[in-house]
């Protein structure tokens, strides 16, 4: 996948997050710290290729876990996230 497209993933995934309603404490604060990567993601790329950080992948993983069950639709959107990223070496 071409960092255009990932971008684009990441911009969409963005848009869920603050959309997203319902959370418990530690699922805000997942959240919230995921937003922050994704934004310090897509501000730093512009141009160059995307780089995720080691901890970025691993909260990506611990909110999968952690909303799982209550918010699948985001899960489902965190979980390609996680797949793309993983499959682009990053």
């Amino acid at each position: 996948m071409d960092d255009k497209k990932l971008r684009k993933l990441l911009e969409q995934l963005h848009d869920e997050l603050e959309h997203t309603q319902s959370l418990d404490g530690k699922g805000r604060a997942l959240l919230r710290d995921l937003d922050a990567d994704i934004r310090s993601l897509l501000n730093r790329s512009k141009g160059d290729a995307l780089q995720a950080q080691p901890q970025v992948l691993e909260r990506l993983e611990e909110t999968i876990d952690h909303l799982e069950i209550t918010h699948p639709t985001l899960t489902m959107a965190l979980s390609e996230l996680l797949t793309v990223l993983n499959n682009a070496g990053i």
